[in-house]
C-alpha cells in the first residue's frame, strides 16, 4: 500500500509538464462544450474536469497530440469579463496536416488561413474554433 508520500510524489510527476502550457479562457459557459469540440476535432484526451458549484468548469486538463491544454469556463465576478480571444494562435505540429485540417472542419471549425504548401518547407493553415481560439495546423509538405 502506497503512503501519503509516495501518492503526493506520483501525483507531481503526473502534473509535470514542461515547457509552457496554454491554459485558456471559454467564455459564455461554454467549456464542457469546448471539450466535446476539442475532442473531435483535434482527438483531445480528457485527462481532468474540475466543476464548480453553479456548474461552471473552474478547471480542465485536456491532452492534444502529446501536448497539455488546460482551459476552465469564465469567472467574471472575479476578474471582469473576458475578451474575445486575441493574439495568440494554438500550434499543432502533426504527422498528416491534411488529415487533422479535415477532421477539424469536419468537427465545425473555420477556415481563416487555407491549409497550402508554404515558402518555409511546411504544410500549414489556421482554422478558428467555435469559441473564438485560432489553431495553425502545421506538417510536412505534401508532394504532388
Amino acid at each position: 500500500m502506497a503512503t501519503a508520500e509516495q501518492n503526493a510524489d506520483q501525483s507531481a510527476e503526473q502534473c509535470a509538464m514542461p515547457g509552457v502550457t496554454p491554459h485558456i479562457n471559454i467564455r459564455d459557459r461554454r467549456a464542457a462544450e469546448a471539450i466535446d469540440f476539442y475532442k473531435r476535432a483535434f482527438g483531445a484526451e480528457e485527462q481532468s474536469r474540475h466543476p464548480g458549484e453553479d456548474g461552471r468548469l473552474m478547471h480542465a486538463h485536456l491532452n492534444i497530440n502529446g501536448g497539455a491544454l488546460m482551459m476552465h469556463d469564465d469567472f467574471p465576478e472575479h476578474s471582469g469579463p473576458a475578451p474575445a480571444p486575441a493574439g495568440t494562435v494554438l500550434h499543432l505540429e502533426v504527422d498528416d496536416a491534411d488529415k487533422w485540417w479535415d477532421r477539424a472542419l469536419q468537427a465545425g471549425a473555420q477556415v481563416k488561413f487555407p491549409i497550402g504548401n508554404q515558402f518555409w518547407g511546411a504544410r500549414y493553415g489556421q482554422v478558428s474554433d467555435p469559441f473564438g481560439h485560432t489553431w495553425s495546423i502545421a506538417g510536412p509538405v505534401k508532394e504532388g
